[in-house]
């Protein structure tokens, strides 16, 4: 995820008020993001959209950079969290709810964070980050599998965590693609084709 040198010299907020300016630079951050990319989007157009003074910016984010990975870093500890959420209840699903929630998790988490993806893509280092977050969400998923089918190797969960992030990265695409027709469809085979794959790995 982000560099030390990337975050050691933003200024943390000390009171409410403060907490609450710097979530109001990252929104603005968000949407700037969305609308023009990393590159396109300047601190002036993020101070401006926050209704905040340009030096308000640069005393929690000295940079862009800072900025942009301060934001990635919220939305990877978000993500991280919703899926921490499952560890108990998903020991009682059944496949087809598996498929069901896992399917639908990282088409929630980009419909939440439209800025996630713009800026993995078109930061300087899109591949460093990109790929820490893709690493530390399929850990976190080998760990879901692990628990529900403890009769699986180490190497059986990690392969298996490994195919159902693509599948997830598959249901995602079919949502995110404009005009797709039979997008419904589409949808409702890739989740039954990830619980037919889910209960294999489940099944003894």
């Amino acid at each position: 995820m982000p560099s030390h040198k990337s975050t050691e010299l933003r200024r943390s907020p000390q009171r409410q008020r403060g907490h609450e300016r710097v979530a109001a630079l990252l929104e603005a951050a968000g949407a700037c993001f969305v609308e023009k990319g990393y590159e396109g989007t300047t601190m002036t157009e993020v101070a401006a959209r926050a209704g905040a003074a340009i030096g308000s910016l640069y005393q929690f984010f000295p940079t862009k950079e800072a900025l942009a990975n301060a934001l990635l870093e919220q939305y990877a500890q978000a993500a991280y969290a919703e899926l921490g959420k499952f560890a108990e209840p998903s020991l009682n699903w059944t496949s087809e709810a598996w498929a069901e929630h896992l399917c639908a998790f990282l088409i929630a988490f980009r419909r939440h964070h439209p800025a996630f993806v713009p800026l993995v893509e078109s930061m300087p280092k899109p591949a460093a980050d990109g790929l820490s977050i893709r690493r530390r969400l399929r850990a976190e998923l080998q760990a879901l599998l692990a628990r529900r089918a403890p009769h699986r190797s180490d190497e059986e969960i990690h392969a298996a965590a490994v195919v159902v992030q693509q599948m997830m990265k598959g249901a995602a695409a079919i949502q995110a693609e404009p005009g797709m027709p039979g997008r419904q469809a589409a949808q409702a085979q890739m989740q039954r084709a990830m619980q037919v794959y889910l209960h294999g790995v489940f099944g003894k």
